[in-house]
């Protein structure tokens, strides 16, 4: 915490746990450029109805063109993305209530971003095209309309063949490129790595999408097996071993072994994107900035700790002690069940946030399974906490850095950013409160409400000891060094590899367990900023509460309940909406939440 994400799966979760309509308060407005913008049930407000047909709608194109690369799909995303900005313009912005003027400002934003992406999406298939030079004709056969009156399923196999002729055609061609320059060739031939991995992929998707409309015909009309059943065998044969031999001799997957570290990075423009999406006026670079300053402060704790240990200033004496202190084998849900009971209990001492009874009954675990922790070394949570922790098919070392890693004081500084006040209060709370607000999903909220606490809790002496500290260093110093590596690894600036290296020497991870960590990073589902979000929407939220609890203007609980009852929108909308500030129709990110830079 563009496979299902972690993204779509918060999505989903939603979807299925909220109502769909409540009483905001209606307002018709009459259909524009052949769009009905309000929904019938007129208990809707216009935004939210909008928002809500347009993930509807998007959903269900998507699901008529399942490749995301293919002209079709793409064309046809821009044009109903175009239709969305038209109903937009329809709208009388003053006449909206707070709540749906923010909405507006949230809705144009990723109506942009989404073009963005479409845009994006058509490079990085383009750059890969040519290894992929039969796609035209699979996509023309896939998308071909069904049902016609008349099928001559004699061109058709005679179409499929020649396909799998082209794809054997091209994977010969590989073979002879490494044959003649094992290394250098591929390269110099726009065949990297991560290019090939790309290919593979797209590979997947054309094939899967040729095997539905083989299905959809296959032992329905009489003479379609007929012809096509060698010509189709043949060609998803291809087609599988030719996305085998991309990954296997240019990636370097082998069979039984854990798969390279082979990202994506989408460089600094599609960074710069991604940021104003999320509404952060901060470039990658003052980003990066912003993780080293606080490294200083991490360092700073991290002496003074070891010295409180009799380590002196031996930040990794101190340590290799905290992470020595682990539970037996077995006894981790205990202490689980334990640390969760101490957090709430901290909690309610203080009145810091509305913990309801419901949310404190309904959460429970499950233990991850050794290949799941291959790429979450520690922790997930939400309502259902996945424990990392050894089990009896792992190596003996693989046992002892999970052990280590899933120490006493780890999991400490760990249940309460995954449950309460953590993950699970904050999914419970956006299932019943703007749940249309979901399609604005954004790490640095989700995450950064998590990371925030940490911060918070830190303050207000929630470490008891030396060793407590410890715990919550490791992981603050952590969320420092996924801004640097992942910020500069889609940047080009700091390979995966470097990004093991930098984990181990930086923050002190285990070497399985740093190299889990940046795998989850660079291959788990997750967006190019959501290693960073972590701390930067801390940050953010830290410095919103400044505002407005320090300012005397809100107690803790009120301002905690007000954020959590926004939803998981970008921070800066969230404080227009606590400050009473109502945003422009033409808003443009300017919150400069970082002092000193």
């Amino acid at each position: 915490m563009s496979v299902l994400s972690s993204k779509s799966l918060f999505l989903f979760v939603l979807t299925i746990a909220s109502p769909m309509f409540d009483a905001d308060g209606a307002q018709a407005i009459s259909p524009a450029h052949g769009l009905v913008l309000a929904s019938e049930d007129h208990s809707v407000a216009v935004m939210r109805s909008m928002i809500q047909r347009y993930v509807t709608d998007r959903a269900a194109l998507e699901r008529v063109h399942p490749v995301p690369f293919s002209p079709n799909a793409i064309e046809r995303m821009q044009r109903f993305l175009s239709e969305q900005e038209r109903g937009m313009a329809a709208l009388d912005f003053a006449s909206l209530d707070p709540d749906s003027q923010v909405d507006f400002v949230l809705f144009r934003s990723r109506i942009r971003f989404e073009q963005q992406e479409l845009k994006r999406e058509v490079t990085r298939f383009q750059e890969i095209q040519s290894w992929v030079p039969f796609a035209t004709q699979i996509l023309s056969v896939v998308e071909a309309p069904r049902g016609t009156p008349s099928l001559d399923t004699a061109a058709m196999a005679q179409q499929i063949a020649r396909l799998a002729d082209q794809v054997a055609a091209t994977k010969k061609r590989l073979e002879d490129l490494l044959k003649e320059k094992p290394n250098a060739s591929a390269r110099s031939n726009g065949l990297s790595k991560v290019f090939a991995n790309r290919t593979a992929h797209a590979v997947d998707q054309l094939r899967d999408a040729l095997r539905d409309w083989n299905t959809f015909y296959s032992g329905y009309h009489p003479e379609f097996g007929w012809w096509m059943k060698q010509p189709y065998e043949r060609c998803e044969k291809q087609l599988v071993d030719y996305a085998a031999a991309m990954r296997k001799d240019v990636v370097g997957i082998k069979e039984g072994e854990d798969a390279p570290l082979v990202g994506d990075p989408i460089g600094r423009e599609a960074l710069m994107s991604a940021l104003a999406d999320e509404m952060i006026p901060y470039t990658p670079e003052e980003l990066i900035r912003i993780g080293e300053a606080e490294f200083v402060w991490c360092d700073r704790e991290w002496k003074r700790a070891a010295k409180d240990l009799g380590f002196g200033d031996d930040w990794r004496k101190a340590l290799d002690h905290v992470s020595s202190l682990h539970v037996k084998p077995g006894d981790q849900p205990r202490l689980i069940r334990e640390l969760a009971d101490e957090s709430v209990r901290f909690l309610e001492e203080r009145d810091l946030v509305t913990i309801p009874a419901l949310c404190k009954e309904v959460w429970r675990m499950e233990m991850m399974t050794p290949e799941r922790q291959k790429v979450n070394p520690y922790f997930t949570g939400g309502e259902v906490i996945s424990i990392s922790f050894p089990t009896d098919t792992m190596t003996h070392e693989d046992k002892v850095m999970s052990l280590r890693g899933n120490n006493i004081h780890f999991s400490r500084a760990t249940v309460h950013h995954e449950l309460i006040p953590g993950h699970h209060l904050q999914s419970y709370m956006a299932a019943r409160y703007q749940t249309h607000r979901s399609l604005f999903y954004t790490p640095f909220l989700v995450e950064g409400w998590a990371l925030y606490w940490e911060m918070l809790l830190w303050d207000m002496g929630f470490p008891k000891t030396a060793e407590d500290r410890v715990g919550m260093l490791f992981w603050r110093t952590h969320r420092c060094a996924r801004i640097l590596f992942s910020l500069k690894f889609h940047m080009g600036q700091m390979s995966a590899e470097e990004a093991v290296d930098f984990l181990v020497d930086r923050v002190g991870h285990e070497r399985r367990n740093a190299t889990a960590e940046v795998r989850r990073s660079i291959l788990g589902g997750y967006g190019p900023l959501y290693q960073a979000a972590y701390m930067l929407g801390g940050l953010q939220i830290r410095a919103l509460r400044k505002e407005l609890v320090d300012s005397g203007k809100m107690t803790h609980r009120q301002f905690h309940d007000a954020v959590l009852r926004e939803n998981t929108i970008p921070i800066e909308m969230v404080r227009a909406r606590l400050s009473g500030q109502s945003p422009s129709p033409d808003f443009k990110p300017q919150w400069r939440f970082y002092p000193g830079l």
